[in-house]
């Protein structure tokens, strides 16, 4: 079953952000529009988990300055469930493990509240679909979410939830981290399986890896708070067999 959305904008303009007084975003400009894929990478320290938080709404950092616009509507304002609601979906770095509350339950609301006249058997229908793209087994429906299950398991369970959602922008923090190479597959392929008009994403990465799965087709490197340099598919690679020094020396030398 498809939903139908309107083409979607997420704009970054001019975004300082700081936690606790210490700067950390200090001038963010970005915009994805629908239907692209973005990877964000830069060193440990650059800001790159920051920014996901605060475009989902973290309530532990302070906006300083500038503006986060979904379909040239501000956020800020909007509680991280009005965020949900509104399209974004956040897949975290570490997802947290909540006992008592049942996957199959939780896959189900989630389903519903973007098919609300859908019956119990399309759902499942559709759950058998998404298990088999994620690689997550029927038996996880049965057990509270994300207990017990290893990193890769919940990161697993995690793209189980958005392929339910269907949000109109993901946000995914180091979704990769931590994945062996199986787990690694099965999550670009499910991400794979949402690129559409309707869907876009950031992909924030340390690695090249998963990005020759997903193919962005931007890619952004963030240093200091700022994004230092912009470019395609390329860009990944070349970080890795040069360092972010290179990018420095080549920033200096514009």
């Amino acid at each position: 079953m498809r939903e139908e959305f309107l083409m979607s904008t997420l704009e970054i303009k001019d975004l300082h952000v700081s936690a606790g007084g210490k700067p950390i975003l200090k001038g963010i400009n970005l915009t994805i529009k629908s239907g692209e894929v973005h990877a964000l990478m830069g060193p440990n320290g650059s800001g790159k988990s920051t920014l996901s938080h605060v475009i989902a709404g973290d309530s532990g950092y302070e906006i300083v300055k500038g503006d986060i616009l979904l379909d040239n509507k501000s956020i800020l304002k909007m509680s991280p469930d009005e965020r949900a609601k509104a399209g974004l979906f956040l897949a975290f770095q570490h997802p947290i493990e909540i006992p008592g509350v049942n996957l199959g339950s939780l896959l189900f609301t989630l389903y519903k509240s973007r098919h609300p006249d859908a019956k119990a058997v399309q759902f499942h229908k559709d759950l058998a679909e998404y298990l088999q793209k994620t690689g997550v087994t029927h038996a996880f429906t049965e057990r509270s979410l994300n207990v017990g299950l290893s990193g890769g398991e919940k990161k697993r369970v995690e793209i189980l939830q958005m392929l339910m959602l269907k949000p109109k922008v993901a946000i995914m923090d180091e979704t990769d981290s931590g994945l062996d190479i199986d787990s690694l597959k099965a999550i670009a392929n499910a991400i794979n399986s949402l690129r559409s008009p309707e869907f876009s994403a950031l992909v924030i990465t340390h690695y090249n890896r998963i990005l020759e799965y997903l193919k962005p087709d931007f890619v952004h490197v963030l240093m200091d708070g700022k994004i230092a340099m912009s470019g395609g598919p390329n860009l990944p690679g070349e970080l890795e067999s040069k360092g972010y020094s290179w990018l420095n020396e080549a920033v200096v030398n514009g």
